[in-house]
């Protein structure tokens, strides 16, 4: 499920107005992402992939992952000369990773933590 393009961080509060009618009642964005078309938003109950589909992007898929489906995961950071961050979320029962790539301009660490705070919490 890797999609092309690199991430970069739009504001939680525009998240929870545009895509309210994905959120269950009470649910609350705490980070969002922006991938080209597509948007990764991080909840306080589970991770939602939206994937627009299609040359018009009117197609939209959206996937729902509750943080307890997470069995892992890895974060790479930028490097010298590869400046773009990745994360790698592994689900259970399936071998490969979904995978997302951040621009520089994106703090790693803080998607990790938020991870960290969701999935182990």
């Amino acid at each position: 499920m890797a999609l092309f393009g690199n991430a970069h961080s739009i504001d939680p509060a525009q998240a929870q107005q545009e895509y309210a009618r994905l959120l269950g009642h009470g649910e609350q964005v705490h980070a969002a992402y922006l991938l080209i078309r597509d948007t990764i938003l991080f909840t306080d109950r589970r991770l939602i992939l939206i994937d627009k589909q299609g040359i018009t992007g009117k197609k939209t898929e959206y996937h729902s992952i509750p943080y307890r489906s997470i069995t892992h995961f890895a974060v790479e950071t930028a490097g010298t000369f590869d400046l773009d961050a990745e994360l790698k979320i592994w689900l259970s029962g399936t071998p490969t990773p979904v995978q997302k790539t951040f621009t520089k301009g994106v703090d790693i660490y803080e998607v990790q933590a938020i991870l960290t705070q969701f999935v182990a919490g």
